[in-house]
């Protein structure tokens, strides 16, 4: 999400009620050939009403939501949830100093670190707490440095060659400030600066580690992929530009490489497209599927498209191959992203000539739909989806009718 949504979140936000009854999937009950998707069943709600929820992470019977904005409190504060039971129960939460709103929420790799990115200028920066004791964060440390500044929206974190690194999205305005900052943060008091470079049009929004391989999203410049260490030429301290798709589109926001570990396909990336004309009570965006068979030269093969909303972060259920989407007004959506996502009729074709996956069928269940949500981000654990609603907070979803 970007800052420029601010004032329309303060006029178009409303507190939402919980979820429905889930429904047996495959019905056709339109009598247009696709089957009916599943309505996931809400199992509890764990409601924040004084400040906009914004990303959520999980690991085992614990969440952490950041915030963001003003409602009026700012977006300051990081909530620790305890998910072991129906309803999630507030553990903890964590104030962090200096921070006009919070970006990402992550937990490293070994789930001994949860890391947290703060925006405004001057104070962008990444906040690291000890999971010790998963319920109650310690802080360890504050790294910031002149690339840093301006804001950090998104990071994510990987291993590679044995060490953990950060990369920092900043992505103000554009301009030099906007860039991908790389940082090596094995020894969470020592975390230090090995890459800073501007990129994407006008600003890089997010990427997605694997394997060696960074995938970015640039926004109006589409994807770029590169090595980090993946195929032995690039590092994290000077990766090496592979290849890269333009989305006719633009607004690249995220991306997912799907690995299917029944299949073992690496075939395709998952691109969402925040936009182009999101604003605080409603959303635009498609899902871009990308074959990236071949790293220099990836193709566009199909798009999900989902009338009156648009997509924003989301997480995918590898071992059933199913992408969870969050939609904000439009709720979750879940789709079917196991096999040929490239082959269908014509009558399965939007009017680019790519693959709808919603014309295929693919689209195998849906939540918090037209009820008033306004949904950031999913992330799953076992059979429970964990929804952010930026208006009422912690939703949590049976995703058991769609485990495969």
């Amino acid at each position: 999400m970007k800052r420029s949504w601010m004032l329309a979140l303060g006029l178009g936000l409303v507190i939402a009620a919980c979820g429905k009854d889930a429904v047996a999937p495959g019905d056709d009950h339109d009598g247009n050939g696709i089957p009916t998707p599943t309505q996931l069943a809400t199992i509890g709600s764990g409601i924040i009403t004084n400040r906009y929820t914004a990303e959520v992470a999980v690991a085992g019977t614990t969440a952490y939501t950041s915030t963001w904005g003003n409602r009026p409190l700012p977006g300051n504060t990081v909530y620790v949830w305890n998910v072991a039971g129906t309803t999630p129960a507030l553990a903890d939460s964590l104030f962090v100093p200096n921070a006009g709103t919070l970006g990402d929420v992550q937990i490293s790799p070994d789930g001994k670190y949860l890391v947290v990115a703060t925006e405004y200028s001057p104070n962008g920066s990444i906040s690291v707490y000890s999971l010790n004791d998963p319920r109650h964060p310690v802080f360890v440390s504050r790294f910031q440095s002149a690339h840093t500044t301006a804001g950090v929206h998104t990071m994510k974190m990987s291993v590679i060659a044995g060490k953990l690194y950060g990369f920092l999205q900043i992505d103000p305005a554009g301009g030099a400030l906007a860039r991908l900052t790389i940082v090596e943060m094995t020894d969470p008091l020592q975390i230090t600066e090995i890459y800073s470079q501007t990129m994407g049009s006008p600003y890089i929004h997010d990427v997605f580690v694997r394997d060696g391989f960074l995938f970015a999203a640039l926004w109006n410049d589409g994807m770029g992929i590169y090595d980090i260490g993946g195929a032995g030429n690039g590092n994290p301290a000077d990766p090496i530009l592979l290849g890269g798709v333009d989305i006719p589109a633009g607004k690249i926001h995220n991306i997912w490489w799907f690995h299917d570990p029944k299949t073992g396909s690496k075939k395709y990336a998952l691109l969402g497209e925040e936009g182009p004309t999101s604003i605080g009570s409603s959303s635009s965006g498609d899902i871009h599927v990308v074959d990236v068979t071949s790293f220099a030269n990836p193709v566009e093969v199909a798009t999900y498209h989902l009338a009156g909303a648009g997509t924003h972060n989301f997480w995918v259920d590898e071992a059933s191959g199913i992408l969870y989407a969050a939609y904000y007004n439009g709720g979750v959506r879940a789709l079917d992203i196991r096999g040929d996502l490239s082959t269908c009729t014509s009558a399965q074709k939007n009017i680019s000539g790519k693959c709808d996956l919603g014309l295929m069928g693919r689209l195998l269940g849906k939540a918090l739909d037209g009820s008033g949500f306004f949904v950031w981000g999913v992330q799953g654990s076992g059979n429970r989806l964990y929804a952010s609603d930026m208006n009422s907070g912690l939703q949590v979803l049976d995703i058991t009718p769609l485990k495969r």
